[in-house]
């Protein structure tokens, strides 16, 4: 099991067709902070029908699209 999997089960169980979460949303949803290892565990996303779309540095913010 991905450190990430509660972050995607969250997306799937949801069923939005996209979200913008804050790193502090994601924090709470997975219980620690995201961090550079979150760019190469996106790709799991995708088995739960999501991709990742923009992540904001400034804004602090990640998009995620259903796929």
């Amino acid at each position: 099991m991905s450190k990430y999997e509660p972050l995607w089960r969250y997306l799937k169980e949801n069923k939005k067709d996209s979200y913008k979460l804050s790193y502090e949303e994601i924090k709470n949803i997975l219980g620690f902070d995201i961090d550079h290892s979150f760019l190469t565990y996106k790709k799991e996303s995708k088995e739960y029908g999501y991709e990742v779309g923009k992540i904001s540095m400034k804004e602090k913010t990640v998009m995620f699209k259903k796929i």
